[in-house]
C-alpha cells in the first residue's frame, strides 16, 4: 500500500491542533512554535503533493478509498485534481503566515471584561481549519465533503467571537457583543445553508444509490443513471444555495463584513481567503460535475448575481468608513468575477476563476495583513484616523500599496491575469456580462486608490507621528506574498498548467465547448 498522502496532508495539522491545544498554560511561546512548525510540515507535505502530480495524467490522483459506513454506501474516498491541488496548496501556503502574523493576538491580556484569552486554544483553532479545509479539497466522496464542509463553521466560530479584534475595545462589552453577533450570524447563515444541502446530499443518495462523485458522474455519462429534470434542478438549488452562502454570493454575503470586521486580520484572512474558498471551489467540483444540465439551467441567473456581487460589494467598499469592512465588500466583488468565470462556461472563464481564487488569496492576505499590522498600532480601524504614514513607516506604506493594486488588479501583478481571463470568458459567450463586469475594474481602482490616499498620504497626523514601521517578524509575513504577486503576475504559466486540464474535463462533464470565433473569411 502506498503512504497516504494526501490523508497525512489533513491529518497532520489536525494532530497539530490537538498538541497545541495540550500544551500547559505556562508554555505559550512553546504552544506557538509548535502550531508554526506543523503549518510549516504540512506545508512540506503539500509540496510533496505538487511535485508527485502530474497535470497529464489521469483526471483524480493520489487517490484512497476506504470502506466507512457501508450500509450507507458513505466511503473515506480523497483525490485532488488540478483545481484542488492549486487550493491545497494555497492553504498549506497561507497558514503559516496566518499564524505569523497572529503572533501576539491571542496573548495573555486583560480585557474590559477581565476575560483571558487562551493562546493554545487560538493556534489549535487555526490549524483546526486548516485540516478540515484541506479535506474538503480532497474529498471526492459526497458524504464525507459535507461533514467537513459543516464541521469547519465552528472552529471558526470561536475564533471570530472569541478571538476577536481588539481595536474597538474599550471596557464597555459592546466589542464582545458586536463579537457576539458577527460570530452567530456567521453560524448561523452557513449552517442554514448546510441544512439545506444536507437535505440535497441525502435526495442524492436515494437517487444514486452512492456517495462517490466519481462513480455517480460516470453513471451519467455512460446513462446507467438518470435524473428527471426536475429532481436535477432542486438538488443543484440545494448544493449551490449553501456553496453561495459559503463564497459568499449577493444576497447571502451579509455575514461576511460582520464577521471580517470583527475578527483579528489573520483571522480575517482565514475566512475570506481560505474558508470561502470552499464555497466556490464546489461550485466547479459538486453542482457542475453532479448535475450539468441543472448547471446550464441556473446560469442566467447566477450570472446575473455575480453581476449584482461585483457592482454592489464594489461600491459599498467605496463608501466605507472602516478599513477591514472595506476589504471585505472587495471580496464580495472579487467572489462576483470568480462566480462569474465558473458559470460563463468556457475554458478560459473557469481557467481565471480558478487562478482567481489562488491569486485572490495572496492578495488578499497582504492587503489585509498589513492593515492589521497598521490597526495595532493605531488601536483604530476607521480610515479617518489615519493620515501621513508613509512618511513615519515607509515599508508599511509600501506594502499596503503594494497589496492595494494587486486588488484592484493591475497589469504585472498576479490577480490581473485571472481577472483578465474571466472577462475574457464571459465575453465570449455573454458580451453584455463582460461589458457591466467591468465597471467593477473602475470601482475597485477607486475605492483602492481613495484607501491609500486617506491613510498614507497627507498631513502627518499626530496619533500617528511615532507610528514604528514594520518590523522583522512582520516583514518575514509581508514580504514573500509580496513576491509572490509579482512572479506569478509576470509568469502564471505554473498554475495554469495545473489547473487548465480539470478545467477541460469539467467542460466535457457539462457538454461545452469554447464558442468559435466569428472571423470574416478573407477575399
Amino acid at each position: 500500500m502506498s503512504f497516504p498522502l494526501l490523508t497525512a496532508t489533513a491529518a497532520l495539522p489536525a494532530i497539530g491542533a490537538i498538541a497545541t491545544a495540550a500544551v500547559p498554560a505556562a508554555q505559550r511561546v512553546a504552544a506557538k512554535w509548535l502550531a508554526l512548525l506543523v503549518s510549516l510540515a504540512t506545508l512540506a507535505l503539500a509540496a510533496i503533493v505538487l511535485v508527485r502530480f502530474d497535470p497529464g495524467g489521469d483526471r483524480y490522483q493520489l487517490t484512497e478509498s476506504h470502506a466507512w459506513i457501508k450500509d450507507f454506501g458513505v466511503r473515506y474516498e480523497l483525490g485532488v485534481d488540478g483545481i484542488g491541488l492549486a487550493l491545497v496548496a494555497l492553504t498549506a501556503l497561507l497558514i503559516p503566515f496566518v499564524i505569523l502574523a497572529g503572533w501576539h493576538d491571542a496573548d495573555p491580556q486583560e480585557t474590559g471584561s477581565s476575560r483571558w484569552r487562551p493562546t493554545q486554544g487560538f493556534f489549535a483553532l487555526i490549524l483546526a481549519v486548516e485540516a478540515m479545509v484541506i479535506i474538503s479539497f480532497e474529498a471526492t466522496d459526497v458524504f464525507l465533503f459535507y461533514i467537513f464542509f459543516e464541521a469547519m463553521l465552528i472552529p471558526m466560530y470561536f475564533l471570530i467571537g472569541g478571538f476577536g479584534d481588539r481595536a474597538h475595545e474599550h471596557g464597555d462589552g459592546a466589542a464582545a457583543t458586536q463579537r457576539s453577533y458577527a460570530a452567530v450570524k456567521f453560524l448561523l447563515y452557513n449552517l442554514v445553508g448546510g441544512l439545506i444541502m444536507l437535505a440535497a446530499v441525502i435526495g442524492l443518495y436515494v437517487v444514486a444509490g452512492n456517495f462517490s462523485l466519481q462513480e455517480i458522474v460516470q453513471a451519467r455519462a455512460n446513462g446507467s443513471l438518470h435524473m428527471a429534470t426536475s429532481t436535477e434542478r432542486w438538488l443543484f438549488l440545494g448544493f449551490f444555495f449553501a456553496f453561495a452562502v459559503k463564497a459568499p454570493l449577493w444576497p447571502l454575503h451579509t455575514w461576511l463584513p460582520n464577521a471580517m470586521g470583527e475578527a483579528t486580520a489573520p483571522v480575517a484572512v482565514l475566512i475570506t481567503a481560505v474558508v470561502d474558498k470552499v464555497g466556490t471551489f464546489a461550485m466547479l467540483r459538486f453542482c457542475l460535475q453532479l448535475f450539468p444540465e441543472a448547471s446550464k439551467w441556473a446560469t442566467p441567473v447566477i450570472l446575473v448575481l455575480a453581476l449584482i456581487s461585483i457592482i454592489y460589494g464594489a461600491l459599498l467598499a467605496v463608501g466605507q468608513r472602516d478599513i477591514k469592512r472595506l476589504v471585505a465588500y472587495a471580496s464580495i466583488s472579487h467572489f462576483g468575477f470568480i462566480i462569474l468565470g465558473i458559470f460563463a462556461m468556457t475554458s478560459q472563464g473557469q481557467s481565471g476563476a480558478t487562478l482567481y481564487m489562488v491569486n485572490h488569496g495572496i492578495s488578499t492576505a497582504a492587503l489585509m495583513l498589513v492593515a492589521g499590522f497598521l490597526i495595532s498600532r493605531r488601536g483604530s480601524r476607521l480610515i479617518a484616523d489615519y493620515g501621513g504614514v508613509q512618511k513615519v513607516a515607509p515599508v508599511l506604506a509600501g506594502t499596503f500599496l503594494i497589496g492595494g493594486l494587486a486588488t484592484l488588479s493591475l497589469p504585472g501583478l498576479a490577480p490581473f491575469v485571472s481577472e483578465f481571463l474571466v472577462l475574457v470568458g464571459a465575453f465570449e459567450r455573454y458580451p453584455a456580462v463582460g461589458i457591466v463586469a467591468t465597471f467593477g475594474i473602475v470601482l475597485a481602482a477607486l475605492y483602492t486608490l481613495v484607501l491609500y490616499q486617506r491613510t498614507m498620504t497627507g498631513p502627518v497626523k499626530a496619533e500617528v507621528a511615532e507610528m514604528p514601521d514594520l518590523r522583522v517578524r512582520e516583514l518575514l509575513v509581508v514580504a514573500p506574498l509580496i513576491a509572490l504577486l509579482i512572479f506569478l503576475g509576470v509568469y502564471p504559466k505554473p498554475v495554469t498548467d495545473i489547473v487548465n486540464p480539470a478545467v477541460q474535463q469539467t467542460m466535457s462533464d457539462v457538454h461545452k465547448t469554447d464558442p468559435k470565433p466569428e472571423v470574416e473569411a478573407a477575399k
